[in-house]
């Protein structure tokens, strides 16, 4: 069993930064692929990045590639998205998840485990 909690999100502007944070309890942490999504209103759920286990592997959406960082610290259990020039579209909630896969996952279906969310909102 995985919980995860998030924090970070907030209120900024147009071509600002902020950096979200997911601490996981469970000591198999290490073991999960990590992963971010978001949900904007009425929208559905869509895949924003993924870490590997090892944090060697990651992969991106193509909306936020260049833009935003995902990165591991599994001493710490936590996962963290650095987001920077941020533009109004990426106002949404942000979900971490945990997934018991060996590849890196980018449907909802993948991952077995979900936080509650942080509200990121960009005002332009």
């Amino acid at each position: 069993q995985v919980q995860l909690v998030e924090s970070g999100g907030g209120l900024v502007q147009a071509g600002g930064s902020l950096r979200l944070s997911c601490a996981a309890s469970g000591r198999t942490f290490s073991s999960y692929t990590m992963g971010w999504f978001r949900q904007a209103p009425a929208k559905e759920r869509e895949f924003v990045a993924t870490i590997r286990w090892s944090g060697g592997s990651t992969y991106y959406a193509d909306s936020v590639k260049g833009r935003f960082t995902i990165s591991r610290d599994n001493a710490k259990n936590a996962v963290y998205l650095q987001m920077n020039s941020l533009r109004p579209e990426d106002t949404a909630v942000y979900y971490c998840a945990a997934g018991r896969i060996r590849y890196s996952g980018t449907y909802y279906q993948d991952y077995d485990y979900w936080g509650q969310g942080t509200q990121v909102t960009v005002s332009s």
